[in-house]
């Protein structure tokens, strides 16, 4: 029969057979209702202990810790938090699902510019002065602000239906915390990994403070380009007497810091002369250059030159013999040193001249090879010493002669005076070649997204590249490198990209010159700038910590309370610059997953490559390749010689529905508070789960509605499967062996699917997980098997061994699909669970993934059903186009023939009820290829289907049509089926069984 109810016969006194239908029956909704229902279901977790209950459940079991990226606590979530907390705990669930220990701690990190920012904004707002307020009073406002957040994000979070330790979790301002990032930093300090060197770092003039690789972002900027030339000054015979080489840069303001000259030996230089170019140009007639080869054209066309000539070759091994005069010297005063020529690996002929500018205070590779030529420098007079051009506000100091005051950039982050000044003195002292204006990437702030600069400023470094005996004279690049090597990678492209960026980074700058952080506990001796190593010393430290936070470092101003009574307080200097928070968050193991008395679920993990069966995993997005996953890496790997994590997942951003980032000013902005209070949390949680995470996931009000259609397609699956379950008897078995043919499919494809979802989960793949019970439920299930068996179930007799064996296979189904579902569905399916399974502390998220018996397993049979359903699909497609044209109404009023000429179709469908899979009255099956007019499928060869009214009368029960209706004199009106089941029904109920 069809899914509607029969219609009543018109005669008054006909009796109401659709009391006697076995109709689905459940207060299961169809209308979801999420963001009402949602809402009482984390009320239940939580009078229920939820987390509790399933941590005593899993006692005992393999640990997988999914150790949490501590998000910022200064605003609330957005749509890719989301994103990272839904895609964490549907991991957490399915591996608890799998049998695993699955412990999920919630962190947060508290410190650095993020929440120090919003407290000067405050500030700025009030007129207040920052560095006018005592700095524990400005570090309590910081914590009190961090701790505000926390809370609204940790309810946010919990909205997304996350389950782990929310009560409890870390955060990196607990004094414990903040006591174990100070060991940390102290073991690098004790191993000799640790120590003060003046190198160009990447400096906010806005936040004035220091920054790592892992806290900017490039954005489009636009540079004022130069070419400027070095006059020849010693060395130069012939006609290389009053040449000059020509360099370009982006950064006319680092020119006062200038003290080399970079070429390749691997380039092709000439001497080129201007033959033609208009009189007021920079580059005049007669004036000889040195270029590479391959640049030259280039160069003389940004300098407005009409005509040149190459003169000949110079060859590159003999260009370290020259020396230059600075472009500014003998024109502004404290530019007449000696600039040298040095063979450099990174120059190449992609842009500018073939020669690089080289100023070591304000770039890597610039302060490489200044300090990699010091000695055979020094041998030849020059002064290696790097000068300070640039301060803390971004105004050239005096060691930039003629440029003092001259800013950079501004307390702003707007471009200052200095380009204009210094190309104005070259332009004067007549060695301005030409220029120009480039929009190129430029390193940003991500926090104030103002540009920085590189200034050369004395910071604290953790060494990448220096032996240690603590790590078997290992330096710490090779340790992390091999860790690197040692651990899953999810998509495995993640290992080539973070080997590419710890491959080459430079020593990790940890000193920021803030107020809200951990402080750099170490001591360092006057005079000779020793770093004290003492223990007993470093004890003292973390015991203040552990009892009073890292203020206490900030309330001894000489720290003798933490060297005395073994040092002279005066002896010492006490570090005041606090931690880059990036060291924080990579410590976050340390005081998570290795301290046993706060976090003791997550303590003793045995390690997967250590010989034992737990697992670590760390999961966040691709950005965290240079942030989260490397300085933890770096971390751990420097003082305990391993990665802190096994397997690394990482996931891509959230786009606007056309890929476009999303922004408030764009009016694209997808808020998760907004789809949930409209939609629920489980079409987000839908929506993470069944996108391929891997690559960016876009999501926008269309996407949204489509994932809404889909969830209402698998909620309404499981609420038939309920309402049909409501009329089971339990124990009211039937042997798997004793089932139909269409039940034991039914039991194969649960088999398939349970391989195939564990492979799913373990592997992390939750697309494929949404896919596979995307199509058996809407496709196996709700349009071929409920389709197909609602006859069975709503009318065969109670004695029905087809009925009851359907009932057995959908309780079988709805008890895997319902626990399959869980990790992605934690809502619906919980829901669910309950109406089967009514509670007071019971939770699908308690169970395991079923055992399925390898006795369902039957390829044969499977491959049996496939052949038959690609015939049904011929005979249902016939009918549709029977229904569109009007001439029946409901499938069962057919009788159709089906011609088949394909042997091995037509085998298939030998001693099956055709007409019941098809859902029709009656069908008749013959060999051969069928009438031309007949309706056929082009991807169905060898089918052909002509269709027919069914003949007889219409049951009034079943609303079947067959010759057969009548035969029973008690029931004139039905079948005989129909008949026994309405003896059956009365039997069972005597005080119903007489007609109105």
């Amino acid at each position: 029969m069809t899914a509607t109810t029969p219609e009543t016969a018109a005669a008054p006194a006909a009796r109401d057979y659709s009391q006697t239908l076995f109709l689905p029956r459940t207060e299961f909704p169809m209308r979801a209702g999420l963001p009402v229902r949602e809402p009482l279901l984390l009320g239940r977790w939580a009078r229920i202990d939820l987390y509790g209950r399933i941590r005593a459940a899993a006692a005992g079991r393999p640990k997988f810790v999914l150790h949490d990226g501590p998000p910022y606590a200064n605003g609330n979530i957005h749509i890719g938090t989301a994103l990272n907390k839904i895609l964490k705990d549907v991991i957490v669930r399915s591996q608890g699902a799998l049998g695993h220990d699955a412990n999920y701690v919630p962190g947060w990190d508290c410190h650095g510019l993020p929440i120090e920012w919003k407290i000067e904004e405050q500030y700025r707002a009030k007129g207040k002065n920052k560095d006018e307020v005592p700095v524990i009073e400005f570090r309590q406002e910081c914590r009190t602000f961090a701790a505000h957040w926390l809370d609204v994000q940790r309810e946010e979070f919990k909205r997304l239906g996350g389950t782990g330790d929310w009560d409890h979790p870390y955060a990196t301002m607990a004094f414990p915390a903040e006591a174990a990032i100070a060991r940390e930093l102290m073991t690098f300090a004790m191993t000799g990994q640790l120590y003060r060197g003046s190198k160009p770092v990447m400096w906010s003039v806005v936040e004035r403070t220091a920054l790592a690789e892992a806290e900017v972002e490039y954005e489009d900027h636009v540079s004022d380009t130069i070419f400027a030339a070095f006059p020849i000054r010693e060395g130069a015979e012939g006609d290389l007497a009053g040449a000059r080489v020509v360099i370009w840069t982006t950064t006319p303001w680092t020119m006062p810091g200038n003290r080399a000259v970079a070429y390749s030996r691997r380039v092709a230089y000439g001497l080129y002369r201007v033959t033609q170019a208009a009189a007021d140009n920079w580059a005049k007639v007669g004036d000889t250059f040195l270029l590479a080869d391959a640049l030259a054209a280039g160069v003389f066309g940004a300098a407005r030159v009409a005509a040149f000539e190459r003169v000949r070759d110079v060859p590159a091994a003999s260009l370290g013999d020259l020396t230059l005069s600075h472009p500014l010297g003998g024109h502004v005063p404290g530019y007449d040193f000696k600039v040298p020529l040095l063979d450099g690996e990174h120059v190449t002929e992609e842009a500018g001249t073939g020669f690089v500018h080289t100023a070591p205070g304000h770039g890597r590779e610039d302060f490489e090879i200044w300090m990699a030529s010091g000695r055979a420098l020094a041998q030849r007079g020059i002064d290696t010493r790097i000068p300070y051009t640039v301060d803390a506000d971004g105004a050239l100091t005096e060691e930039a002669p003629g440029f003092t005051g001259k800013l950079v950039l501004n307390h702003k982050g707007e471009k200052g005076d200095a380009n204009k000044a210094v190309i104005a003195a070259l332009t004067e002292a007549g060695n301005l070649v030409a220029r120009g204006v480039l929009r190129h990437s430029y390193p940003h702030s991500w926090r104030s997204k103002k540009p920085v600069i590189f200034r050369n400023t004395p910071q604290w470094f953790i060494a990448m590249d220096k032996p240690v005996a603590a790590l078997g004279d290992q330096t710490l690049r090779e340790v992390a490198m091999r860790a690197i090597a040692d651990t899953q990678w999810v998509p495995p492209q993640g290992r080539n990209r973070i080997n590419g960026m710890v491959g080459n980074r430079p020593d990790w700058v940890v000193s920021r010159q803030r107020a809200w952080g951990v402080p750099i506990t170490v001591f360092v001796a006057r005079g000779s700038g020793e770093v004290l190593r003492d223990e007993r010393v470093n004890a003292r430290i973390v015991e203040a910590f552990r009892a009073e936070g890292a203020d206490a470092w900030f309330t001894d101003p000489d720290g003798a309370r933490f060297l005395a009574p073994d040092h002279d307080p005066g002896a010492y200097e006490k570090v005041t610059d606090v931690l880059d928070v990036w060291f924080d968050s990579g410590s976050t193991h340390a005081f998570v997953l290795d301290d046993p008395e706060a976090f003791p679920g997550l303590a003793n993990v045995r390690r997967r490559r250590d010989g034992g069966g737990d697992t670590v995993m760390y999961l966040e997005g691709s950005d965290q390749h240079r942030g989260w996953f490397q300085s933890s890496l770096l971390e751990s790997a420097g003082t305990r010689g391993r990665a802190p994590y096994d397997i690394v997942l990482t996931h891509g951003f959230v786009l606007d529905p056309k890929g476009l980032k999303m922004s408030k000013s764009k009016g694209n902005v997808v808020a998760p508070q907004n789809v949930i209070k409209d939609s629920g949390a489980d079409i987000l949680r839908l929506w993470v789960a069944a996108s391929d995470y891997s690559d960016d996931l876009r999501i926008g009000p269309e996407i949204i509605k489509t994932f809404a259609e889909t969830y209402r397609k698998l909620r309404n699956s499981l609420r038939w499967m309920l309402g049909s379950l409501a009329h089971r008897v339990p124990g009211d078995d039937v042997p798997a062996s004793d089932m139909p043919e269409l039940e034991r499919f039914i039991l194969h494809r649960l088999s398939e699917l349970d391989s195939e979802i564990r492979e799913a989960y373990r592997g992390f793949d939750t697309k494929r997980v949404v896919a596979l019970l995307n199509g058996f439920m809407t496709g196996d299930l709700s349009a071929f098997y409920f389709d197909v068996r609602k006859d069975t179930l709503y009318c065969d007799p109670i004695s029905s061994k087809a009925r009851r064996a359907a009932l057995q296979v959908i309780d079988e189904t709805f008890r895997r699909v319902t626990i399959w579902l869980a990790p992605v569905l934690a809502f619906t399916a919980e829901e669910a669970w309950l109406d089967r399974y009514p509670s007071e502390d019971g939770s699908v998220h308690l169970e395991t993934l079923p055992d399925t018996p390898v006795t369902w397993r039957d390829e044969p049979l499977a491959e049996r059903w496939h052949k038959i359903r690609r015939v049904r699909r011929v005979v249902t497609g016939a009918l549709e186009i029977e229904r569109a044209a009007k001439r029946i109404g409901a499938s069962l009023e057919a009788a159709p023939t089906v011609y088949v000429s394909d042997a091995d179709l037509l085998g298939a469908l030998d001693g099956v009820d055709f007409a019941d899979v098809c859902i029709t009255s009656a069908i008749r099956v013959e060999a051969g290829e069928g009438p031309a007019d007949a309706f056929r499928l082009d991807d169905v060869r060898g089918v052909a289907v002509v269709p027919a009214p069914a003949p007889g009368r219409k049951c009034a029960r079943s609303w079947r049509v067959t010759p057969d209706v009548g035969m029973d004199a008690d029931y004139p009106d039905v079948t005989p089926r129909d008949a026994k089941a309405l003896r059956e029904w009365d039997a069972a109920r005597p005080a119903a069984s007489a007609a109105p």
